[in-house]
């Protein structure tokens, strides 16, 4: 069956596993791509949804119609180039109105590969995604509107699927690096960190722009280590804390190598803050599991519950799989709950300086619910300092 809104002859097809075609407009590159579908929620931040290296291997449904209206801009990338595998919007792109804005999403789109898809009937494809969970897709732009479905079809089945899938060694950083540009202010932009600050490690499992700012803010002297860090060239650096960032694919499959790193660094007593992907592995780290969600949590509306406080946290989620709670071992506490579904956000070692979250709390829906998060790793550093 097959499914579009466009009386004009489309240019775009996505073919799910299933065998089920949908048609709309394409827009950005022509060609084809396989990946897994999800879908996004967020009223904004397009940009920094393309461009988050936790979207590897993922074609992102935005089910927020007005796609393109701030157009897109240096500033807001959180990589340098888009990570995600394509876009599926309802209408094309808005054209852009924005005093930031330095280009349209369709041109930036396609001089950086990404296929994109509009007059799409989002909710009927976001409902498919609920049902089945997230299926396995084929998205083509052709500008000719030809398209060989049988083809499309069996390129989605043939897709591996992200269970088992190491995507961090794909978006690591080459080599280490220094980081020290702060979270964005008016009217100067980033400014840049100063003076002495704690020796943080941050590895780089696909780590956000915005989460090595917020770090910085917090005082911390960034060092950015590639994913395949050992602990010995983490400790190297006899830093006061190490942080885990987030990142794609299956944590179980990273973890293979970073588990060890992870578990070297906490047999030194050192504070330890871990975000999405660095939260899965240090939950791996120290005893429990990890499984595969039916379609994930993409958006910037999710209620988190601290368990700690009692209160609830409006925070920005990006996750296909999930830390098992009913695995965490004793002496690992549960702190962050999910109110959608009850799965877990968050743990904490007792009696140690060692934490992290599901959630994204630099990306700012709430909007500043949860930066005590980078205050709390702070001042962990500042405890174990000598007196």
């Amino acid at each position: 069956m097959a499914t579009g809104q466009s009386t004009q002859k489309p240019t775009a097809c996505l073919a799910l596993a299933d065998g089920t075609i949908f048609y709309g407009m394409g827009f950005g590159a022509t060609g084809t791509t396989t990946a897994e579908l999800c879908f996004n929620t967020a009223m904004t931040g397009y940009q920094e949804i393309m461009t988050d290296p936790s979207y590897a291997g993922q074609v992102v449904t935005f089910t927020f119609p007005h796609i393109g209206n701030t157009g897109v801009n240096d500033e807001d990338d959180e990589t340098a180039d888009p990570v995600a595998a394509g876009m599926i919007v309802k209408w094309d792109p808005t054209l852009a109105s924005n005093w930031r804005t330095q280009e349209e999403l369709g041109p930036w789109l396609a001089k950086r590969g990404r296929i994109g898809m509009g007059g799409v009937d989002t909710r009927r494809l976001t409902r498919a995604i609920r049902q089945q969970g997230a299926p396995h897709v084929a998205l083509a732009h052709d500008p000719d509107g030809n398209f060989d479905l049988e083809a499309l079809v069996a390129q989605a089945r043939a897709f591996s699927g992200l269970v088992g899938l190491d995507l961090a060694k794909d978006v690591t950083c080459a080599q280490s690096y220094k980081w020290d540009e702060m979270r964005w202010a008016w009217p100067d932009g980033y400014p840049k960190r100063e003076g002495k600050g704690f020796k943080v490690v941050a590895v780089d499992f696909g780590a956000k722009r915005n989460i090595l700012r917020c770090l910085a803010s917090a005082g911390c002297d960034v060092t950015v280590l590639p994913a395949s860090a050992t602990a010995e060239d983490v400790l190297s650096h006899n830093p006061d804390g190490v942080f885990l960032s987030n990142g794609p694919g299956d944590p179980a499959a990273t973890g293979v190598y970073a588990v060890p790193m992870i578990q070297g660094v906490l047999a030194k007593d050192i504070p330890v803050f871990g975000i999405c992907l660095g939260h899965q592995m240090l939950a791996l780290a120290l005893g429990a599991q990890t499984i595969k969600m039916n379609h994930g949590h993409h958006g910037a509306n999710h209620p988190v519950k601290d368990n700690d406080t009692g209160k609830v946290e409006i925070t920005s989620m990006n996750h296909g799989f999930a830390v098992d709670a009913q695995t965490l071992p004793a002496g690992v506490r549960e702190t962050h709950v999910s109110l959608f579904d009850g799965s877990n956000c968050g743990i904490k070692v007792d009696g140690k300086p060692v934490f992290s979250v599901q959630y994204h709390p630099e990306a700012s829906p709430g909007p500043m619910d949860s930066y005590y998060l980078f205050e709390r790793f702070a001042a962990a550093m500042v405890e174990r300092e000598p007196a």
